[in-house]
């Protein structure tokens, strides 16, 4: 029983020492607390460490639309070129323009010389009112000798009356000179540029002029042109585009982030990029704004019924809200392609664990995203 009971121990003994030895269980212990480990790591991470890879570079879009009608005469610009603040895009005919305000520089100083006319109907009139109130002064001092006269009796009383008739008379050319005076000032208006005729003449010059400015149309920034529609010959309509402007001074990334990524979120945090154009450099930002809506498509228009989306399952789909990044500085520029991918993680705080892990990984990504 000795022996056997000896072998027995001797063979448990060697079991054991090839269990701990087996290299599957060995590999598979450490599997598990590799997956415990990042399980943790990535609850963590979702409050304190958010990353995501759906982001996407933004920038400015301008439709280039001109603001007067005419035939192309020149286009300055090709597809997918870039172009400075101020670079000239495309003519359009100036021909009308330029006799529009041809026209209007005309109308301009007819004005002057109605204008002109007037003012010398002005001064007639007055004359003429002061004609006749020189009238009445003498017309009443003659009356004056007749009246002393027709009370002496060496003249009549018919003499009297038609010297009251002539005072009555004078009186009235008085108000009809007045009457005119008046009726030529209204037609003249008010004097030098305050006059409505000369404001109206210098209004249509200012439009014609700047309709003409207009057919030269230029880049509203430094940028990119594409979606290039036109060409010498083509007839542009005022409010029609005719190509895509893509601003190049101001991008920003926008990152769509599961709502409980938004729990430590502020503006302001730190937050390293890395873009899927320049693999293994990684670029820095900070959070500039956090949306606070989204559209869930529940609602319809007023006066209809509201929708309501039924979805199965044990578990619902996250609902996302849009996170705006600005770049630190400008070494991305020449990089920014709108639309472009990237890689984004935001540190909400100074804990050195969770913030080393997250700059490893940003950058295991940013080495990765070589290959895919």
């Amino acid at each position: 029983m000795s022996e056997q009971s000896q072998s027995t121990e001797g063979k448990s003994a060697e079991g054991s020492a090839e269990i701990s030895h087996d290299p599957v269980r060995k590999i598979t212990k450490y599997i598990l607390f590799l997956t415990a480990f990042l399980f943790i790591w990535y609850v963590i991470a979702d409050r304190h460490a958010p990353w995501s890879d759906q982001a996407r570079l933004q920038t400015y879009v301008i439709p280039i639309v001109p603001q007067v009608s005419g035939r192309v005469t020149e286009v300055f610009v090709e597809q997918d070129q870039i172009v400075k603040a101020g670079d000239v895009l495309f003519h359009i005919d100036q021909s009308d323009y330029k006799l529009a305000v041809e026209n209007a520089e005309a109308a301009l100083e007819l004005a002057g010389q109605e204008i002109g006319a007037g003012m010398a109907a002005v001064v007639t009139a007055q004359a003429q009112l002061v004609v006749a109130e020189t009238n009445v002064e003498h017309v009443k001092a003659q009356s004056a000798r007749v009246f002393e006269m027709e009370k002496k009796n060496v003249l009549s009383h018919s003499d009297g009356d038609k010297a009251r008739a002539a005072i009555k008379a004078s009186k009235a050319q008085v108000v009809s000179a007045q009457a005119n005076l008046d009726k030529a000032k209204q037609a003249l208006g008010k004097e030098g540029n305050e006059n409505p005729r000369i404001r109206s003449a210098i209004a249509k010059l200012k439009k014609a002029q700047l309709d003409l400015s207009r057919t030269v149309i230029v880049a509203p920034a430094d940028g990119g042109i594409t979606n290039l529609q036109i060409d010498t010959g083509y007839y542009a309509n005022a409010g029609v585009a005719a190509m895509t402007f893509v601003e190049g001074n101001n991008a920003w990334i926008q990152v769509n982030l599961r709502e409980n990524n938004l729990a430590n979120l502020a503006v302001g945090n730190v937050v390293e990029i890395a873009l899927d154009v320049n693999p293994g450099a990684i670029y820095q930002g900070k959070v500039s704004s956090i949306g606070f809506a989204v559209d869930t498509a529940s609602t319809s228009a007023v006066g209809g019924l509201a929708s309501v989306e039924s979805k199965t399952g044990w578990l619902r789909d996250a609902q996302r809200f849009p996170v705006m990044i600005t770049f630190d500085d400008d070494s991305t520029r020449g990089l920014r392609r709108l639309g472009g991918q990237a890689d984004v993680q935001i540190y909400t705080g100074d804990n050195w664990f969770v913030n080393s892990m997250g700059k490893l990984w940003i950058r295991v990504l940013s080495v990765l995203s070589y290959i895919y």
